[in-house]
């Protein structure tokens, strides 16, 4: 028995004479992380790096002294560029403000905030020297006065605070008094939520564009933010759902870029804002300004003159963030894919449907080296049969050869064909707009030979109409209608086109183009998704102007990103099929009933009678264990080419209250796929090749 234990068995001592106090741990530098200042509503709203990010700001920070000039450090995916000097972190690919960062490691927090804030890298110093001289000789409670004229008592180590700095001589009243902020030292002592960092390898690359106005979603968030979110989503689905191939390091993560074009429309450079407040009338001026900066895209697209405006910052952008990062990413062996939500889909649609080819785009220049002897050329000289069958079937044409040759039109009588004469010949306007947009090729190196003097760029203007104001239908050999403006090159072809809440089907339609060419595909993109909510009032679908009018076929009902259907969708489901069951019986009973008073019915009447209820029963039962929707999607439908054959069509599953009321969320359904993980879920598997998810059709 220990001489403390023999004290307290006789009663002698008081207990708190006897408690033994334990030395002082020795003190331990404090952990640093960066932070840095993401503005909200006017206020501070400090953001912590990723623990991979934050040491190599660290790294970065150690090496100052040696470095004469800035020492720049890529962080968040090198999205963004930290100057460790000047402590300020800039955007790379997109235009915003630069905000401060700071190295921290005490913060502080007022009784009505929610969160900590970090204090400047100077008091932070103060306060761990005064910290580690508390420590060290265990002397506590003592005052430190701050630069802000306020004071911290450091009563122990796991309570410290700051008091508000008042004038002794006129002491607060008992309503301006406030209570003191509570300090915390180090990252580890204050609830905060650590950013996973993002794996090194991109795997793809997909640039998104937005639709009409400047906000993107319900919270008029702008498209970086949006895009910010989707690529947040996509980071935790490719954790959830590739996780094996994730282990073993064979999948990286997807960069997800914006494209802002809205901006340069409504800038200086244009004066478009100016000349349309002139003429703006003053009242509702709220309404007629959101009108002016949203509604107005729309008819600035289908305006010849702001049209090229907008394709050309859109391709421009395009191809500027690409070359970007590139430079940044000077390893990246993926591919690039193109998203767009509302008019932005529209207007990559046009602007896929107008790249050229690699055979196309290199036709100029042999062009140009044989323009002295153009009849050596097959392509150009072709009076036989055979050279025809040749150039129809390079195009994808050859289904229309059989036709002309029925007429005995070779490839000298197809080049003095006018488009009324194909017309009445039976071939479509798609394949239509597609051969007379070749034999203008064809026609070109003949006025080349004769006009020596032309050089390379006249060539491209015979090669191409020229861009001019007035509105021309007939200009581009698919026949949807755009206006007659020249469509920039990108400068990569897109494995994917996804298309968010698109009216892209809408707009052909009224452009006057009633069908697309099953055997259409994008001359540069192989893959083409039109995703959209069941109750976004401005998508349209797209499958049925490429299947025939008697083939109805329902979209594809994506599955959620959990897994299954959502429950009530399954619920009604079910609710269907018991009705269905339901009626069938009815009908049995019903029509055995009434066969009943018949008195005439031999036995052969009997089992005629009998054979067709069998085989309704028969067909009823045929897969009970599999919805409506389940069989129709054993149905294999192949829908044209634009997809390879694939389904184009994805409709996404209501959430439960979505469905007590369609009008009330009609709005929030056209914005709703930035923050949709079955959206994002869609767009990764079709990237890493696993196809799209199969799920059932949608009724």
């Amino acid at each position: 028995m220990s001489e403390l234990e023999g004290q307290d068995a006789k009663g002698g001592g008081s207990g708190p004479d006897w408690i033994m106090i334990e030395p002082p741990e020795p003190y331990e530098p404090v952990q640093h992380h960066w932070f840095y200042n993401q503005k909200t509503d006017g206020r501070d709203c400090w953001q912590p790096f990723s623990q991979e990010d934050s040491q190599s700001l660290e790294e970065a920070f150690t090496r100052v002294g040696e470095s004469k000039g800035e020492v720049v450090v890529a962080t968040e995916g090198r999205r963004y560029d930290v100057c460790v000097k000047e402590r300020r972190r800039y955007a790379v690919y997109w235009d915003q403000t630069s905000s401060e960062v700071r190295r921290c490691s005490w913060f502080h927090k007022g009784s009505k905030e929610m969160s900590y804030t970090p204090h400047t890298e100077d008091i932070s110093s103060m306060l761990e020297d005064a910290y580690m001289i508390a420590v060290t000789l265990g002397e506590w409670k003592g005052n430190l006065d701050l630069p802000t004229g306020e004071t911290v008592i450091l009563h122990n180590p796991k309570l410290m605070t700051q008091h508000p700095n008042y004038f002794k001589d006129f002491p607060p009243s008992p309503g301006e008094r406030t209570q003191p902020r509570t300090l915390k030292r180090g990252i580890k002592n204050i609830p905060v939520e650590i950013p996973q960092g993002e794996p090194e390898t991109v795997d793809h690359l997909v640039f998104m564009v937005h639709g009409i106005g400047p906000a993107c979603d319900l919270r008029l968030r702008g498209i970086v933010q949006c895009v910010n979110e989707f690529r947040s989503a996509s980071l935790a689905l490719i954790s959830s759902h590739f996780s094996p191939a994730e282990v073993r390091r064979s999948i990286g993560r997807v960069e997800f870029l914006p494209v802002n074009w809205h901006k340069v429309l409504h800038g200086e450079s244009t004066g478009v804002d100016r000349d349309i407040e002139r003429i703006t009338l003053p009242s509702i001026s709220r309404l007629r300004q959101f009108s002016n900066d949203t509604v107005l895209d729309l008819f600035f697209y289908n305006s010849p003159t702001y049209c090229q405006t907008i394709v050309d910052t859109v391709a421009s952008e395009i191809n500027h963030l690409h070359s970007l990062f590139l430079l940044r990413h000077p390893h990246f062996s993926g591919g690039v894919s193109v998203a767009g939500h509302s008019l932005g889909s529209l207007i990559l649609f046009d602007l896929l449907t107008n790249q050229k080819a690699e055979s196309e785009s290199s036709e100029p220049e042999e062009l140009t080296e044989h323009n002295e002897d153009a009849s050596s050329s097959p392509e150009l000289t072709c009076n036989s049969l055979e050279s025809l069958e040749e150039a129809l079937n390079s195009r994808g044409l050859e289904e229309h050869l059989r036709t002309l040759q029925r007429e005995q039109v070779d490839m000298e009588a197809l080049m003095l064909c006018s488009e009324s004469d194909l017309k009445e010949l039976g071939i479509p306007l798609g394949p239509r707009k597609k051969i007379l947009h070749c034999v203008k090729k064809w026609k070109a190196p003949a006025a080349q030979t004769e006009k020596h003097s032309q050089n390379f760029s006249k060539l491209q203007s015979l090669i191409q109409e020229p861009t001019t104001s007035a509105v021309d239908y007939q200009h581009f050999d698919v026949g949807i209608g755009q206006v007659s403006i020249d469509y920039p090159q990108l400068a990569f072809n897109p494995q994917a086109f996804f298309a968010f809440g698109s009216p892209i089907g809408m707009f052909l339609t009224v452009r006057g183009l009633k069908r697309i060419d099953p055997n259409y595909t994008f001359p540069t993109c192989r893959s083409f998704y039109n995703i959209f909510h069941p109750f976004d009032p401005v998508a349209y679908r797209i499958e049925p102007m490429i299947l025939p009018p008697e083939v109805d076929v329902p979209p594809m009902l994506m599955p959620h990103h959990k897994g299954r259907k959502r429950m009530h969708l399954e619920l009604k489901e079910g609710l269907t099929r018991v009705g269905s069951d339901l009626l069938g019986s009815l009908r049995t009973v019903w029509q055995s009933f009434s066969q009943l008073p018949v008195p005439a019915l031999a036995e052969g009447g009997a089992t005629a009678v009998a054979t067709p209820l069998t085989e309704d029963i028969e067909t009823s039962v045929s897969d009970p264990s599999a919805s409506p929707m389940e069989n129709e999607e054993r149905k294999e439908v192949k829908v044209g080419k634009l997809n390879c054959g694939r389904r184009i069509d994805y409709v996404l599953q209501e959430t439960p209250i979505e469905s007590f009321n369609e009008y009330l969320f009609a709005i929030q359904s056209h914005l709703c796929y930035w923050e949709s993980e079955d959206t994002a879920l869609l767009v990764l598997k079709e990237i890493y090749g696993n196809g799209p998810p199969r799920s059932s059709s949608q009724q």
